[in-house]
Order: structure tokens, then sequence, then C-alpha cells
């Protein structure tokens, strides 16, 4: 028990003597990490797979670049032509997905790559009911993505195309942070 007694007390008196220094009374200490200079966006993902698939390789750094609120405007016609290019699914006029976008409106909202954020309800990718409120690791992002651009009004259409068939991962997420499992 003296023993314990002496290791606290050294350890007290050691705090107090390491934060009771006066030497850096007129030391300038910055608060934080300087952010000051010039930075540039080199990549953007929000979406998995958007800009992969429907940014062309001559528009990638361009892409890359643009701030999410321009991309509509920029980008929005060229995802068209690459969507009806692709996706017998909306080969036809009228066509929608699921969600009962037309390819215009669909494609305005694949060029905003942005990934959304429910601050009040379910944070999904898509469950069914809720369709781009964010993304819960277990979401199938892939298979989602294929089913909205190749499965058609009802997600039955170009069964082939639509699913990745990649279920769930090789090991199950924590259930405290980092939720990301070890790697092999």
């Amino acid at each position: 028990m003296k023993t314990l007694k002496i290791v606290l007390a050294t350890l007290v008196v050691s705090l107090a003597a390491y934060n009771c220094s006066n030497d850096d009374d007129n030391q300038n200490i910055t608060p934080g990490p300087d952010f000051s200079g010039t930075f540039t966006q080199e990549d953007q993902m929000g979406r998995p797979a958007v800009n992969t698939v429907f940014v062309a390789s001559a528009d990638k750094d361009m892409f890359n670049v643009t701030v999410p609120s321009n991309q509509d405007a920029a980008f929005q016609s060229k995802f068209q032509a690459n969507l009806m290019a692709l996706s017998p699914a909306f080969a036809n006029d009228g066509d929608m997905n699921a969600l009962g976008q037309d390819a215009a409106a669909f494609t305005g909202l694949l060029a905003t790559d942005v990934l959304n954020v429910s601050l009040d309800g379910t944070t999904t990718f898509y469950d069914g009911t809720n369709v781009l409120t964010g993304r819960a690791l277990a979401d199938d992002v892939i298979t989602v993505e294929l089913l909205l651009i190749f499965g058609g009004e009802d997600f039955m259409e170009n069964p082939g195309l639509s699913n990745d068939n990649v279920d769930a991962n090789d090991k199950a997420f924590l259930s405290s942070f980092p939720y990301l499992a070890s790697p092999h």
C-alpha cells in the first residue's frame, strides 16, 4: 500500500511540474492546423460508380474540380447521352426507373455528385422506401445503382445487368468506431 502511495504521489508531482511551467508565456502558439494557401479539388466520388461510369475520360479532370452545385448544368446532358447508350431500360421515350424518373431527371440527380444525408430520418442509400438519404455501411450501393440504371420501372428489366451479385461483406462490421472490420 505504501508503494502505491509513493507511485501516486510521484505521478501527481510529475504532472504538476510538467503543467506549471512558466517558460511558454511569450510563445506564439497556433491554435490548430494552418489552412492558409491554395488548395485544389482533385477527385469527387459522392456516389460510387457514378463518376466512373458516366464521366467520359476527357471530362474527368473538369468534373472532379467542378463545384457540385454547377455539375448538373455542366454534365447532365452528357450523363443522359451515356445512360441512354448504356441502358436498354431507358431506350424509349417515357421510360422511367423505379423512382419514377425519366432519363433527364435521373441523370440530373446523378450529375450532382454528392452524398445526401438525412438529419431526421433513416440513413440509407435505398431501402425500398427511403432513397439517397445517406449511406449505411451495409447498403449494397452498387446493386442499387445498377437497379436504377438497368432495372426499369419495377427493377425487373435486364436482371443480368441489375445485380453485382456481391450480397455481403466478407467480414462483419464492428459495432463501434471505426465500424469497418480489420483487413485480412
